[in-house]
């Protein structure tokens, strides 16, 4: 499995961003906050869009938001499922918004407004290595757990990627254990399918 992002984003440069919203919390606190928490930010955001900068850019605004929400936040969950929340929401919707700009590419391509962009099939000949079969592993993994409904992957992100109980998971998604455990067999199920089908189409 590969490692997700381990990039750290400047904790002086997203203090300053903060500062700009005009919030009175304690930045020499919130700065500590960003320390502490931006790792974990920064990873659960790429796990969800796969693209460094991009989940650099979805931590800042995890952590504006988190900023603008601190009189909100009651205490009765800690502050990293929080956080995970947050960052979460916002990877989802970062997803939702690139997903619309393709549908509406592909028309454009459709109507003939751009020239469609020629596709070149470069498949690997003879018998691939262990490391190219380690990444087509990888890719069709990714890509499968892409295409899995929102909350279902959620919950299996939670679950087997960052290690959180179901629980946890609960507090976070703001559900039930049963339904948590309900999404992460259901989850396995599909992955094992979509898996299935694609490496038979590969190699059959």
């Amino acid at each position: 499995m590969h490692d997700a992002c381990h990039s750290s984003l400047p904790v002086a440069a997203t203090t300053m961003t903060l500062q700009n919203t005009g919030r009175s919390t304690s930045d020499e606190q919130f700065a500590a906050l960003v320390a502490e928490h931006q790792a974990m930010v920064i990873n659960t955001c790429y796990r969800f869009v796969l693209n460094r900068e991009d989940a650099e850019d979805i931590a800042q605004e995890v952590f504006i938001e988190a900023y603008r929400s601190m009189n909100k936040f009651r205490g009765d969950a800690k502050i990293s499922t929080w956080l995970y929340r947050i960052a979460v929401t916002k990877s989802l919707d970062h997803l939702r918004k690139k997903k619309r700009k393709k549908r509406f590419s592909s028309l454009k391509r459709l109507i003939g407004q751009q020239d469609p962009i020629e596709e070149i099939d470069l498949k690997a000949q003879g018998t691939p290595s262990e490391e190219l079969l380690e990444q087509e592993r990888y890719t069709a993994l990714q890509n499968a757990i892409e295409s899995l409904p929102d909350n279902q992957k959620t919950a299996f992100l939670l679950s087997k990627y960052d290690g959180y109980n179901n629980q946890e998971i609960a507090e976070i998604m703001q559900t039930s254990v049963s339904a948590v455990e309900s999404l992460i067999h259901r989850a396995k199920k599909n992955l094992q399918k979509k898996l299935e089908k694609q490496y038979r189409s590969r190699y059959s």
